[in-house]
């Protein structure tokens, strides 16, 4: 019985992390290496027991979950396939809303790999390299996995109605409108500003976005005018119009909070869409901003290829760490073949 504490061990460790910072890929791994140990503990402990039905309320659910795994991947493909034509039938056929057809025919050559079996048509010496591409697809799919629990985590993050400002981060203008997107983040910031209102004192909403080339105003200044017309005061409203990108929305926003401030301490949130609350919170992190993210609902049909763009950013913002990685372990593979052609 000994080996239940070490899934109490991990999940102290996380819900520590997780309390401290919910913004890092870290409480993601901890928290799956506590399902994966709890998983596994509660095996040991049904087939160490004399009970007969324990250990079928805890086996059966487990043999039918690998058995709904090759089912579920499936579902998967067909589901991203129609997700990517519903997309590109309401925001038009380009590149940034093709990435859920991308994956799912990236699952779907998955899934023919085994019939295909490539490694066959070469020579045994190459086998190290496909060894080697496997290992990096798995160390993805872990990175995947830790993302999505870090991502769904942190959505359950709520501040409390206390705030000194509010962030509302920019994410375009169509014909120097706002359009619905940044509307529900403006939305998402002026329900929190009532709601606070109504309790305490009212927080001053930034709004945190530069000009585009194609813009004749800053996002800024459209949100805020939009926020004007919502009822909200325009002395409770700044403008950050300088950035051009969500790492430079913190990190001005937060340069503007701290002249506000006069060195005085403050607190702070963010409102963005739910798909991009978890990437805007590191890069809050990152920014030296202590604030949290609230998420504006995002319709159904554009959340998965959202949420694939998202992870993309994710990897390429941990680039260096990932090629370290990778080449690590192509190195370790071309190395197994140079000894394959040498001694075999």
């Amino acid at each position: 019985m000994y080996i239940g504490i070490i899934p109490l061990i991990i999940f102290i460790v996380f819900l520590y992390s997780y309390l401290k910072d919910p913004r890092r890929m870290i409480n993601g791994l901890l928290f799956n290496l506590f399902i994966c140990s709890f998983l596994l503990f509660c095996v040991v402990v049904s087939i160490q027991s004399d009970h007969y039905y324990l250990r079928l309320v805890v086996i059966i659910p487990l043999i039918a979950l690998f058995v709904m795994i090759p089912f579920a991947i499936v579902a998967l493909m067909f589901g991203l396939f129609l997700n990517a034509r519903v997309l590109m039938k309401r925001e038009g056929r380009r590149f940034a809303n093709s990435l859920t057809l991308l994956v799912a025919i990236g699952i779907l050559l998955f899934m023919l790999l085994p019939i295909i079996s490539p490694a066959s048509l070469f020579s045994r010496h190459l086998q190290p390299i496909f060894g080697g591409i496997s290992l990096i697809t798995l160390y993805f799919f872990i990175h995947l996995s830790n993302f999505l629990s870090a991502y769904f985590l942190y959505q359950f993050n709520r501040p409390t109605y206390h705030q000194d400002f509010i962030i509302v981060l920019g994410s375009g203008l169509i014909n120097d409108k706002v359009p619905p997107l940044l509307a529900s983040r403006i939305q998402k910031a002026i329900d929190f500003y009532n709601k606070q209102a109504a309790l305490t004192t009212p927080p001053t909403i930034i709004f945190s976005g530069g000009q585009g080339s194609d813009e004749n105003l800053s996002e800024a200044e459209a949100m805020q005018q939009y926020a004007l017309n919502k009822g909200i005061p325009i002395e409770h409203t700044l403008q950050e119009n300088r950035s051009v990108n969500t790492y430079q929305n913190m990190l001005f926003s937060k340069q503007l909070m701290d002249e506000q401030s006069q060195g005085k301490p403050y607190r702070s949130i963010f409102t963005t869409n739910n798909f991009h609350l978890f990437r805007a919170g590191i890069y809050a992190r990152l920014a030296g901003l202590d604030s949290q993210g609230i998420g504006a609902k995002t319709a159904f049909y554009y959340w998965p290829n959202a949420m694939i763009r998202e992870y993309v950013a994710i990897v390429v913002m941990e680039r260096k760490r990932h090629m370290k990685v990778v080449g690590i372990i192509l190195a370790i593979s071309i190395l197994f073949v140079i000894i394959s052609y040498l001694f075999t």
